[in-house]
């Protein structure tokens, strides 16, 4: 298992080693990582910077870093990375994006501020089977953000070193949870 993630991440999450002590936990949070962020049809990028405004919504320091270096790895540009703060107003984000990126930063609020337009939106550009993608992406990172923050996970060298580039204009620092 730790050499699909080592393959795909380019290091193994000490979040996902931590779980290892729990080997159960791991397995079922393999199994369903693998659900949520394997396959499907939603474009791999968009969910990872899915996930990123989740994790900024939810103010996870770790996920931020681990969603916009593995952005990176997917095929966005550090532009775009970085970008995705602003995301309303950005011409880098398309109408589709900028649907699916509005319901992470809302529904990963508390209380969670999703309403019947977000889904009117996002039903203009996707259909039923990719906004179940989209919120279970969400979904993953809300558990993530809580496992990490709480945790007080040590984040990995390669996503500290990105976002200390990428995301320090936004004021992303390594703090107590992100190393």
């Amino acid at each position: 298992m730790f050499k699909i993630v080592e393959g795909t991440m380019g290091f193994v999450p000490r979040s996902m080693l931590t779980m290892g002590r729990r080997p159960d936990i791991l397995r079922g949070f393999a199994t369903l990582s693998m659900a949520v962020l394997g396959g499907g049809t939603v474009d791999r990028t968009l969910r990872q910077l899915v996930a990123m405004i989740a994790s900024v919504s939810a103010g996870c320091l770790y996920c931020q870093a681990h969603t916009s270096t593995t952005a990176a790895r997917s095929g966005a540009s550090q532009e775009k990375v970085e970008a995705v703060f602003d995301f309303e107003t950005s011409p880098l984000f398309d109408d589709a994006e900028r649907a699916a990126l509005r319901l992470a930063r809302d529904a990963a609020i508390v209380p969670n501020a999703t309403t019947p337009e977000h889904f009117a939106d996002l039903r203009q550009h996707f259909g039923e089977e990719e906004i179940v993608e989209i919120v279970a992406t969400i979904s993953l990172f809300g558990w993530l953000n809580r496992w990490n923050d709480t945790m007080a996970t040590e984040l990995e060298e390669e996503p500290t070193t990105f976002a200390s580039g990428a995301l320090a204009s936004h004021g992303w620092e390594p703090g107590k949870h992100a190393g």
